[in-house]
């Protein structure tokens, strides 16, 4: 990963990215300077303003400004299959491996770490199903995609993509795992239901955790060697030992071989070592006082007790073990989320409470890792179409006098009156990540400390570290060349229509040009035949193929062309029509006729003149 500590922000910009991250929250003071800049330039310059302050005046009246930025400096070019080389080695070579080591009912965990609009997470599912089944896809592997870009990640839960998204994918994949809907394909939708997307930001929030595989593709190359980092730190507490991290083209682990092992560096997958990676405790786990005999009446009296301690809650509250079975149920948990006394003994992952409000399972599962309490705060629940509800999830580990873990119980807090006093107070800058950010202050103080450790290290790998940096800005560049490239092939799109138009009015004029009984003859501007429509050849036995671009007056046919010369030439100075003008002619059937000629001017850029000749009938004899 490169090192960008040589570049001298300006204080101006770094200004601007401290108001965008009080402001929204979106924090981008990680990401390298360079692109960041050259980003951020590009939008002003659409908006007209060269000056950082100006800019973050505009942000500060225009809160439609806020997207509009973010959508340029987060470049979202993905496809499904992205760098197919890289593909095939993972679902030939990895995968295979990666599948022989899990056990065949236990969950395979995969996360997508800046999946953009979802094409990553989908190739995931889609590799995975081809390598189990579809069917034991469904039911073992689980799919987390994250992005911080919520337009992207609305688009990425829809599921539904154009044709040109899908032009990688051979037919019978395409038939295979989409439906059509209109012009739109959607992804199957019980392969759909184990792909979870979610706002994350990975260089502050805490890692999805025991990941058998973890990509991360053309993410790192945008961030600092800081951050760069934070990041893999987070990274190699999230993956299991031996689990594998699958990183871009332009991004590589130049410093990290105490704790991961290279697989391939052409392909950019690494595996990680084992060893416990170091986590924060800042909780003990509830103990549960477990029986040690005595009399069975007292024993009974004690267990009914703790089931009335439970039922008569007055939160709502579940008990699940450690195999993910529902054990106890409050009253109020059977009120406030429609279950029943006969969902004990069901496993959690069937009933609707453990994915809405949020997902449960995750945080069951890093409670019983990290051997303390886990707490989300202000949980949106929505209840009807105009009523939400805020809800504190605690999650706490329970364990028996031995200290071995039975299972945990959740507790949801409602707090909607709270919560929407603080969202009121604060303008609705309140974030649901609040829980994380005493539990982070420890954290990034280990890794303030790795980063002095590893300082010597990174000094002796300058001149790796500047090749990759130079590869990371012509990877940055490529994104935006895709991105204009999109641009120009819609500006093609519309030049097609037009020209399409111009075509169907050429058609229409030649129509009505051919559609006229009488004698129809444009010249330009040097008097040679433009048009010579079909009352020109009825009337003169000339085809138009034969006149076309040709002097007026050197054509032989049975009109007197020198006695129009005047005529012609006085339209043509004074751009007005002239008088009908009769002539003694000869048709193409050798008849002697007397023709009208009425000469009017051409309105076009290159000027000319519209012959309008009629035969008289009734005029020959006269003449």
């Amino acid at each position: 990963m490169a090192d960008d500590t040589r570049e001298h922000p300006d204080p101006s910009l770094e200004e601007l990215l401290t108001f965008i991250r009080d402001a929204r929250g979106f924090d981008f003071t990680g990401y390298k300077r360079s692109s960041l800049a050259r980003r951020i330039r590009k939008r002003m310059q659409e908006v007209g303003l060269s000056d950082y302050r100006d800019y973050r005046d505009l942000l500060e009246i225009s809160s439609d400004e806020f997207g509009l930025l973010f959508n340029t400096i987060l470049i979202n070019v993905t496809s499904f299959f992205r760098d197919i080389d890289s593909w095939t080695y993972l679902q030939q070579e990895i995968l295979p491996e990666l599948l022989s080591g899990i056990d065949s009912e236990e969950e395979i965990r995969v996360w997508s770490a800046g999946c953009s609009s979802g094409e990553e997470a989908y190739s995931l599912a889609i590799m995975f199903a081809q390598a189990l089944g579809i069917d034991e896809c469904a039911r073992r592997v689980k799919i987390y995609g994250t992005d911080v870009d919520e337009e992207a990640l609305r688009q990425a839960r829809s599921g539904a993509y154009s044709a040109k998204s899908l032009e990688v994918l051979p037919d019978e994949v395409r038939n295979l795992y989409f439906d059509q809907n209109g012009s739109r394909f959607v992804f199957r939708p019980d392969l759909r239901r184990r792909v979870i997307f979610d706002r994350h930001d990975i260089t502050r929030d805490a890692p999805i955790s025991r990941l058998h595989l973890l990509v991360c593709r053309n993410t790192l190359m945008y961030f600092n060697v800081e951050a760069q980092s934070q990041i893999i730190d987070r990274f190699h507490f999230a993956l299991r030992p031996h689990g594998y991290l699958f990183l871009g083209k332009a991004e590589m682990l130049l410093s990290d071989g105490e704790r991961f092992d290279i697989v391939s560096m052409r392909q950019r997958i690494f595996r990680r070592k084992a060893g416990r990676a170091e986590i924060p405790h800042s909780a003990m786990p509830l103990k549960l006082e477990s029986g040690t005999g005595g009399e069975l009446r007292d024993a009974a009296r004690k267990r009914q007790l703790r089931d009335l301690v439970v039922e008569t809650a007055p939160n709502a509250m579940i008990a699940v073990d450690l195999d993910g079975i529902v054990t106890q149920l409050s009253s109020q948990a059977r009120a406030q989320f429609g279950l029943t006394s006969q969902d004990v003994g069901r496993p959690l992952r069937d009933l609707e409470v453990s994915y809405r409000p949020t997902e449960l399972r995750s945080l069951i599962e890093q409670a019983h890792t990290e051997r303390r309490t886990v707490r989300v705060n202000a949980v949106e629940r929505r209840l009807s179409a105009n009523d939400l509800q805020y809800l504190d999830i605690i999650v706490q580990p329970l364990t028996a006098d031995d200290g071995v873990l039975i299972g945990s119980s959740v507790t949801f807090v409602d707090v909607t009156a709270l919560t929407r006093l603080q969202l009121e107070v604060k303008r609705n800058r309140e974030d649901l990540e609040t829980a994380y950010e005493e539990l982070q202050s420890t954290n990034e103080e280990l890794e303030t400390t790795n980063e002095e450790l590893q300082s010597s290290i990174e000094e002796l790998e300058t001149t790796n570290e500047e090749l990759q940096s130079t590869n990371e800005e012509l990877e940055t560049t490529n994104e935006e060349l895709q991105s204009g490239n999109e641009e120009l092939e819609t500006m093609n799109e519309e030049i097609r229509i037009r020209s399409t138009e111009l075509d169907e009015a050429r058609t229409f004029l030649e129509g009505v040009l051919a559609s006229i009984a009488a004698g129809v003859v444009v010249l330009d501007s040097d008097l040679k035949v433009r048009s010579w429509n079909r009352g020109a050849e009825e009337l003169w036995g000339l085809r138009q193929d034969e006149v076309q671009r040709q002097s007026f007056f050197k054509l032989d046919f049975g009109l007197p062309t020198d006695a129009l010369v005047d005529v012609v030439q006085r339209c043509l100075s004074t751009r007005r029509k002239t008088d009908p003008v009769e002539l003694t002619a000869v048709n193409r059937r050798g008849r002697t006729i007397r023709c009208s000629v009425t000469c009017s001017p051409l309105d076009s850029q290159g000027g000319g003149v519209v012959l309008l000749m009629e035969d008289m009938p009734g005029r020959a004899d006269e003449g």
